[in-house]
């Protein structure tokens, strides 16, 4: 909320520059940066995205991610040990 407040457009937009569902213009490039107060070679190529290409999470598992977060903590506490738990037993 408070990205797009300093970007001066919605909430949604972010979002779906985010998910890359809408292409990014110069403009609106140099706003993120701006807001962001990093340069716009910062943004366009994150030193992240510079080292050896990472699997991103599905948006099923993002979404899940998300709804944990949401919890309180002794029950993200409980619904990690349980991942762990599978995890692990898949692991051998």
């Amino acid at each position: 909320m408070e990205l797009a407040e300093r970007v001066g457009v919605t909430q949604r937009l972010v979002s779906d520059y985010e998910r890359g569902r809408l292409r990014l213009n110069a403009d609106i490039v140099v706003r993120f940066a701006n807001a962001l107060e990093i340069s716009t070679d910062e943004l366009l190529q994150p030193k992240e995205s510079r080292s050896p290409l990472r699997r991103k999470p599905s948006l099923r598992v993002q979404r899940r991610v998300e709804r944990i977060q949401e919890l309180p903590p002794r029950r993200q506490y409980f619904v990690l040990k349980a991942l762990d738990a599978l995890l692990s037993s898949s692991a051998k």
